[in-house]
Parts: C-alpha cells; sequence; structure tokens
C-alpha cells in the first residue's frame, strides 16, 4: 500500500517558521516533522509515498535529494578523482520510495488528493494523512479496522480537547475550572484509510475542500467509518505546539514505534 501525505498548505499559525520553509520540514529534534510521518509508516511496512506539493514544495523535494548529506557527518575532498564525499556516522537510509506531486500553490485538500489519483489506480486501498500531525497509532489495526467495516472512508476520531480553559459558575462564583479538558464527542485525527472510490467524491477543482462536501456525502451515503483512537495523538499548528512536541522528543516520545 501506499501513504498520501498532504504536505501543500501554508501553515500560517506557524509564520515564525512557515515564512521560511514549508510546514512539513518544521523540525521535531533534528528532523523535520515529515520524516517522523513517514518513520511511522515505515515501521509498519509502508515504505512508498505520495507527497501532495503546494506551498514551497520545491524545498521539500530538494530535502529529500540531499537526504544522505543532510543525514551524516561527511568530508568533501574537492581534488579527489573518485568519490569526493566520503561519510562518517553514515546513517543508513530508509527504503523508500517518494513520489513529489507539485498538486498547486492554492489547491484545496480534496483537489491535491484528486490529482495524485493516476499514482494510484492500481490500489484498491490507501493511507491519506497530513503533514503535520504525530499519532501513537496501531495502521495494521487501522487497515484492519478499514477491510472490517468495507466503508470508502475510515477516519481516525480522538478524543476532542478544548484548547481554552472551561468553568462553571454559580451565582457569580467559579465553582470549578479545567484546563484544556476533555470534552464529550470525537475529532478528526487526520489518519485515514481510503478505498479507491473516494475519487468519485472528489474534484480536480482547487477550491475541493476534503474535509466539507466530500466527507459530507460520504456521511450521507453511509460510507464513513470511524476508528477510534484514545492513545496519543498531535497536531502542530501553532509554536506553543512546535515547543510542547520538541520537548516531548526529548523526554517522552510517544509516537516513535521505529
Amino acid at each position: 500500500m501506499k501513504a498520501v501525505i498532504l504536505c501543500g498548505g501554508t501553515g500560517t499559525r506557524l509564520k515564525e517558521e512557515t515564512e521560511f520553509k514549508p510546514k512539513p520540514l518544521v523540525k521535531i529534534g533534528n528532523m523535520p516533522i515529515l520524516w517522523h510521518i513517514m518513520k511511522i509508516y515505515s515501521h509498519y511496512g509502508v515504505k512508498e509515498f505520495i507527497l501532495c506539493l503546494g506551498y514551497k514544495g520545491e524545498m521539500i523535494k530538494e530535502y529529500f535529494l540531499n537526504f544522505e548529506q543532510l543525514a551524516n557527518d561527511f568530508t568533501l575532498n574537492l581534488r579527489s578523482k573518485e568519490s569526493k564525499i566520503m561519510h562518517h556516522n553514515n546513517n543508513a537510509l530508509d527504503d523508500w520510495k517518494i513520489h513529489f506531486v507539485d498538486t498547486g500553490q492554492n489547491t484545496m485538500t480534496g483537489g491535491r488528493i484528486a490529482r495524485v489519483q493516476h499514482l494510484l489506480k492500481d490500489d484498491e486501498d490507501f493511507f491519506l494523512t497530513y503533514g503535520d500531525g504525530l499519532a501513537s497509532i496501531n495502521l495494521e489495526d487501522l487497515y484492519n479496522y478499514h477491510k472490517k467495516k468495507g466503508k470508502i472512508l475510515t477516519l481516525t476520531a480522538t478524543p476532542f480537547r478544548s484548547q481554552y480553559g472551561i468553568v462553571e459558575i454559580n451565582k457569580g462564583m467559579i465553582t470549578s475550572f479545567k484546563e484544556k479538558p476533555h470534552v464529550n464527542g470525537r475529532m478528526n485525527g487526520g489518519f485515514f484509510v481510503c478505498n479507491k472510490k473516494i475519487f468519485g467524491y472528489l474534484s480536480r477543482d482547487e477550491s475541493c475542500i476534503f474535509e466539507e462536501e466530500p466527507m459530507k456525502k460520504l456521511t450521507k451515503d453511509n460510507e464513513l467509518a470511524a476508528y477510534e483512537l484514545n492513545d496519543f495523538w498531535y497536531a502542530m499548528d501553532t509554536p506553543k505546539h512546535l515547543k510542547e512536541l520538541n520537548d516531548l522528543w526529548e523526554k517522552d516520545h510517544k509516537w516513535k514505534v521505529w
């Protein structure tokens, strides 16, 4: 199976970083968040990726074209007629096949997915995710659940957690305060499994937003299944999120299954 990763957004809420690089290249530890996501999939045997590029997509191409040098210390011998580069630590490269597809600067999520259909024509199912979210998710379990439900799309549903503190009030006095509480309900956690029939719900038009009309139509047609994830999940949207993920990487990197 292949994994499609949406890498084209501008990441405006993380402008301090994304003004100079695409969001998937923002680093957690010393590696881009995109690398962390791909390592999760690779651990479960998914080693072919389709990157839907847009904003500063050329930087993602350049990063992987130069990946061996970026991942290792090396000595460069400008006079050598043979090998000019000697790697010191020689970190092994992952056995990945990566398709880089420019899906447009301003294309929305649904349009980006539709524009890589030609690379998925022989696939019954494929994984799909965003280039800014991490989770301790068992992708084998997710796929087995998708096959068991037999629906066109399976969405990973994570517990909803408010970004704001919630208070309870009685007679003008606060009786309880909960900082960033979990509340009833679940939200889109961004790790999907798609059947090829999904393309019947999408358009190559740049205004097609996957999370809007396509998902509403799938819901109406009883073709959207929910895989409930209760383990670690985190999306990197703001500088605060970036700091928290880097802190977690140093202390307790829950998503590191490799």
